[in-house]
């Protein structure tokens, strides 16, 4: 299987080791991987913007960069939803389709594509709090949401239950935004601060000594709330703890 490797520039910069999580995690299930060198951004942040003509060259790039590959493959939720979803800016060619629709976000890809079910290396013996970004969740469908009726699941917690030692603990409401939101945490700042902090003291107020999830933008929104707050929290991206990260 020719799977390329998409790290989201936000992960390149501020969470690498995510990024090296996800290809290694790949590769232990024998895809073989390959990193387009000349990647850059998606183009989601100037859409979310709302200036869809300025991300029409990042996203020409990126449909350039990506095209041929069976699947492409990443370590964020929100960037997958705007490739598949929202990649609009340019000309719809079958490439581009082809590459919108095989693009996955790392969960997904591992759940519903290779269907892994175990993590034999994989060990974390600590109270851990998930946390499934809106994009993630709304948007790719990666667990049922408490405001609507129908068949309960949760793909990253399938995906967490094969590690050894690992023990959830729930906030009271487990599918509230954090509040990060993209640009909406610029513009809408104290709102946002403040649904960041109602989230992760909620975590705490739990039990959790971690927040996992598979979106980092979300991750890197609740660790600034929780560093101002003085909570002793810590983060890891889904992809670190499945590798077999301890802590």
């Amino acid at each position: 299987m020719k799977v390329a490797l998409f790290v989201p520039c936000y992960v390149d910069a501020f969470f690498p080791e995510a990024g090296i999580a996800t290809l290694e995690l790949l590769e232990r299930f024998g895809c073989a991987v390959e990193y387009p060198l000349e990647q850059t951004c998606c183009g989601q942040p100037m859409a979310n913007a709302g200036c869809h003509g300025d991300a029409r060259a990042a996203e020409a790039l990126f449909a350039k960069n990506f095209a041929g590959y069976d699947h492409i493959v990443t370590p964020s939720g929100s960037c997958c939803h705007h490739v598949r979803e929202h990649l609009t800016a340019i000309e719809q060619t079958p490439a581009v389709q082809a590459v919108r629709r095989n693009t996955f976000e790392l969960v997904e890809f591992l759940h519903d594509v290779l269907q892994v079910r175990e993590f034999p290396w994989a060990e974390f013996p600590h109270k851990v709090g998930l946390h499934i970004g809106c994009a993630s969740l709304r948007g790719l469908g990666a667990a049922s949401t408490s405001e609507m009726g129908g068949r309960a699941f949760n793909k990253p917690r399938a995906l967490l239950s094969a590690v050894r030692g690992i023990e959830f603990v729930a906030p009271q409401r487990v599918d509230e935004c954090c509040g990060f939101g993209g640009t909406f945490s610029v513009f809408e700042e104290p709102v946002s601060a403040r649904m960041g902090q109602d989230k992760v003291r909620d975590h705490a107020g739990a039990g959790a000594e971690y927040i996992v999830s598979p979106d980092l933008s979300c991750l890197m929104h609740q660790q600034g709330c929780a560093r101002r707050l003085g909570l002793p929290l810590k983060f890891l991206h889904i992809a670190q703890v499945l590798n077999g990260a301890r802590e």
